[in-house]
């Protein structure tokens, strides 16, 4: 037992079993909406709520769950996430309703919301400085991978058991993540005088609702962009945005420290070059399938191997990374990544006039080294300049970040392939990912010049 809780392994095994549970939830999900439309006699507006829903309380759930974890103990927040994931993954498949199925799959996006700020947090505490880069790296593979393989890995699971599988499969990583957290974590240090009074005013929930409020009128209007323009949602975030930059100025406990974002200008600039990198992965990993499919009339198992080169180039250049940036420190590979990104899309122009499958490949395996390689590089910059009170903050903020880029890609796909997938269609495609991936190399080669001592 106590060479069990000393092993660097079994504290990773615990970290990572747990880790992918968001990733692989968020994706399985995508090839059971036929099934549970049917099951329950749904149109597809209703079922798709499934989806919408969990991005949502994701989004805006991380930064909350950090907050909470910053202040109760990291420990604590991680196994009660796990706890309550497997719940909601217990009562989902026996949902009579899918007014229940709905409930359940948003506990199921609250309990595993607290793991990945968690992870951050305890990697910060309890592993050495120089293993952390690749702590990271695994973290960021791991959320590559399911990814990338959710709905296959779905598919086979719905053929083999149907949808309810899709919640089951969720059972033997949340009892690894258990079992090994209880036993490999560090105990939370316990502080008898806080008190349930101290916890709500430090948590500040007005704070918290005003954030939410803007985060999701954000999300809503660009889910939604598609089919109409939301002004009312565009309208309330920014309302409720201005109200909350107002409030957390003004306290002393604010949810989020807007006076050291300011002051951290590196800080600041990590969250706004990840939501870029975001937009531009995105874009590619929604937008290539359609344009394989629909404009080049490609089969599906071709599109499938394509975009596994992009897929496998991003994990691939994680892992290298992850075994380097801890030698090298995370400005170098943070400029690499913009670079990459910003050659493969420009060079992805080409492709509107040369559909050659060789050049698509060689841009697309560009483009995921330099997602592969900024995502490690960014998770490692936001770990190194938050303050030890707020990394877990810190760490649901960097994945909020994410999915106002993927969800901001899916509006923007909405409207670029809204009614026809052509080449100037694709062109036009290009160009928004130019206009993302070259404001980040400015910034990284600006701003990021040298990285400060930690």
């Amino acid at each position: 037992m106590i060479t069990v809780k000393k092993s660097h392994t079994a504290f990773m095994a615990a970290i990572l079993s747990g880790s992918v549970l968001n990733p692989l939830n968020s994706s399985m999900i995508a090839l059971a909406l036929h099934s549970i439309q049917q099951d329950y006699h749904l149109t597809f507006a209703t079922v798709s709520w499934l989806v919408s829903a969990f991005y949502l309380v994701s989004a805006v759930g991380q930064p909350v769950a950090g907050k909470a974890g910053d202040l109760i103990g990291r420990r604590k927040l991680f196994l009660g996430g796990l706890m309550l994931s497997a719940l909601s993954c217990f009562f989902a498949p026996i949902a009579s309703t899918f007014f229940l199925l709905l409930i359940m799959r948003l506990l199921q996006a609250v309990g595993n919301s607290t793991i990945y700020p968690s992870s951050v947090a305890l990697v910060h505490q309890s592993v050495s400085h120089e293993k952390q880069g690749s702590a990271l790296a695994a973290l960021a593979i791991c959320a590559s991978v399911m990814t990338a393989f959710g709905p296959t890995v779905g598919g086979f699971l719905i053929v083999w058991g149907g949808w309810p599988t899709i919640f089951y499969v969720n059972f033997p990583f949340i009892v690894v993540s258990l079992v090994l957290g209880l036993i490999v974590f560090p105990k939370d240090i316990k502080n008898r005088s806080y008190r349930l009074k101290n916890f709500m005013r430090q948590l500040d929930i007005p704070g918290i609702m005003l954030f939410s409020i803007s985060i999701i009128g954000l999300l809503w209007f660009l889910l939604t962009i598609k089919e109409h323009v939301t002004y009312w949602a565009i309208f309330a975030g920014l309302i409720a945005a201005v109200l909350f930059i107002w409030r957390e100025s003004k306290i002393r406990d604010p949810f989020i420290d807007l006076h050291l974002l300011k002051m951290n200008h590196r800080l600041t600039l990590v969250y706004l070059l990840f939501i870029l990198l975001n937009v531009a992965n995105y874009c590619l990993f929604y937008g290539m399938p359609a344009f394989f499919q629909s404009g080049m009339h490609l089969g599906i198992r071709a599109s499938g191997a394509m975009m596994l080169t992009m897929s496998m180039a991003s994990v691939a250049a994680s892992l290298i990374t992850g075994q380097r940036i801890d030698h090298l420190g995370p400005a170098a590979p943070l400029k690499l990544s913009a670079l990459l990104t910003a050659s493969g899309s420009l060079l992805l122009m080409i492709v509107a006039f040369d559909r050659s499958l060789l050049l698509i490949g060689l841009f697309l395996l560009l483009i995921g080294c330099g997602y592969g390689i900024g995502n490690v590089a960014l998770q490692t910059m936001m770990l190194r300049e938050s303050p030890e009170e707020m990394v877990g903050t810190s760490a649901g903020l960097f994945q909020t970040c994410r999915f106002i880029g993927s969800i901001s890609a899916s509006a923007v796909l909405g409207v670029v392939f809204a009614r026809t997938i052509t080449s100037t269609d694709f062109l036009i495609l290009t160009w928004v990912l130019a206009a993302v991936s070259i404001p980040a190399v400015f910034i990284s080669l600006t701003y990021f010049r040298s990285h400060r001592a930690a």
